[in-house]
């Protein structure tokens, strides 16, 4: 099995204000700092069926990942396949919280390739995915409510 990483963040904004930001995939490089570039390889910009290559900065590892949106639930979840290097599942999955605004949850299982440690790599490297997705989240909730 693959390591799993989930992180979840609050946002003070309502999941339809969350979705309309998240569902803008060719915008997820101003929030996350370890995507550098999307380009799509599809005709579809959302939904099922959207392919992208997104260039990835972490630390001093760079990649293309291919990304697939296999599930796409308005308002609610995109998921993801990964079919570069790095291959695997994630999703983003948004949940109205009780003080109106929004639970963002963020899940991923990454496998990683031999030449970047393999199973040993992804399980050493969980810390800091964690790290950098967490502080994503706060900059995509920034982002949200700077205005």
């Amino acid at each position: 099995m693959r390591p799993g990483i989930t992180v979840t963040i609050h946002i003070p904004a309502s999941p339809a204000r969350v979705w309309e930001e998240v569902a803008q995939l060719d915008r997820h490089v101003e929030w996350m700092t370890d995507a550098h570039r999307i380009e799509f390889r599809s005709e579809e910009r959302r939904g099922p069926g959207t392919i992208m290559a997104v260039e990835t900065r972490f630390g001093p590892l760079r990649t293309t990942d291919l990304i697939e949106v296999t599930a796409w639930e308005e308002g609610r979840r995109i998921a993801v396949e990964h079919r570069g290097a790095f291959t695997g599942v994630g999703e983003f999955v948004l949940a109205e919280a009780g003080d109106g605004g929004t639970d963002f949850t963020w899940s991923e299982r990454i496998a990683f390739p031999w030449y970047f440690g393999g199973r040993p790599g992804a399980w050493a490297a969980r810390p800091i995915f964690r790290w950098v997705w967490r502080r994503n989240l706060a900059r995509l909730r920034a982002r949200l409510t700077a205005r």
